[in-house]
């Protein structure tokens, strides 16, 4: 049992967990009885659980066979992909099939974590409760690279020349962020918000002078980190605007603003990613076993509408 939950089964596909007992893998000092296996059918079927937590890629499109595996035995899911958190956006027919595939067999399957799931779009739902009057959210969110694990630094490019680092995001061989767009839907959608168009975009952050992290060197003129933002707009004006600037040596924070009747800002010292994943995607299985079948959101789960909407 971890954390409250009685854990039947571990998948992996890398050879260094696979046949080793999953307490030792993570780390806890004693053996779980359960090893780590890279059949996922075998794994699913032998265990039966009632949900499966699944964190292997950041594009649907590429992990709907995974997920359609657990949805044949009728299992939910919680994933951290983070274009499920809205998959109409860029993937409508797939959403269409997992819905309808995951109705058939009972199974609730559902996309959240950090961002998109919490941050950009489930926070500054929550706080926009507080408002009578709603004009604009924008979110912004500043993280250390530094702190950061290793596949994180190589995804936003560190080290890399400004022509490598655009190289590689067109070519997919990095990713930076993934779920901009996604992030803006899910808050409209939690708020009630109807948008004409989203758009997003991020760039390179060039070092001006020499940096090391435990896994980089980035002297002056590489890439030191990433910046990059999602936009909602109504009527050609921007009404939702979420940022993220990751960096090393950049200060950790979350910021929210909220302008309208009453204007506030919340500001944090920063959420850790990794954990943080890990507590919502756990903290919400209890929700999703208990949700309709089919694909749904975190506008399922949490709700929020505003009294009054004016875009300015």
């Amino acid at each position: 049992m971890i954390g409250g939950f009685d854990v039947v089964g571990a998948i992996d596909i890398d050879p260094q967990k696979v046949g080793k007992d999953l307490g030792d893998v993570l780390g806890l000092g004693k053996s779980l009885g359960i090893k780590v296996e890279n059949d996922a059918d075998k794994v699913l079927k032998d265990s039966d659980p009632d949900v499966v937590l699944h964190s292997t890629g950041s594009y649907f499109d590429k992990v709907y066979s995974q997920i359609m595996r657990a949805i044949r035995v009728g299992t939910d899911v919680v994933s951290t992909c983070e274009t499920l958190s809205w998959p109409w956006y860029r993937y409508p027919d797939l959403a269409e099939l997992i819905d309808n595939y995951a109705r058939d067999h009972g199974a609730t399957v559902l996309g959240a974590g950090v961002n998109p799931g919490f941050v950009f779009d489930a926070l500054p739902a929550v706080l926009s409760v507080a408002l009578t009057k709603l004009n604009k959210i924008t979110v912004i969110r500043s993280l250390d690279a530094s702190k950061r694990r290793y596949s994180f630094q190589r995804k936003i490019g560190l080290g890399m020349t400004p022509s490598q680092f655009t190289e590689a995001l067109s070519r997919g061989e990095i990713t930076a962020h993934v779920g901009f767009p996604e992030s803006v839907l899910l808050l409209a959608s939690i708020i009630g918000l109807r948008l004409d168009r989203v758009e997003e975009g991020q760039e390179a952050l060039i070092a001006e002078r020499n940096y090391e992290t435990q896994y980089f060197k980035v002297g002056p003129g590489q890439v030191k980190g990433v910046v990059g933002h999602g936009s909602g707009f109504i009527g050609g004006r921007e009404v939702i605007r979420v940022e993220l600037r990751a960096c090393v040596g950049c200060e950790d924070f979350e910021e929210v603003r909220l302008e309208g009747e009453p204007s506030i800002t919340w500001r944090s010292t920063g959420t850790p990613g990794d954990p943080a994943t890990a507590a919502v995607i756990v903290n919400l299985i209890p929700r999703v076993l208990s949700a309709r079948p089919g694909l749904i959101t975190l506008k399922d789960l949490i709700n929020y509408s505003y009294a009054e909407y004016n875009a300015i």
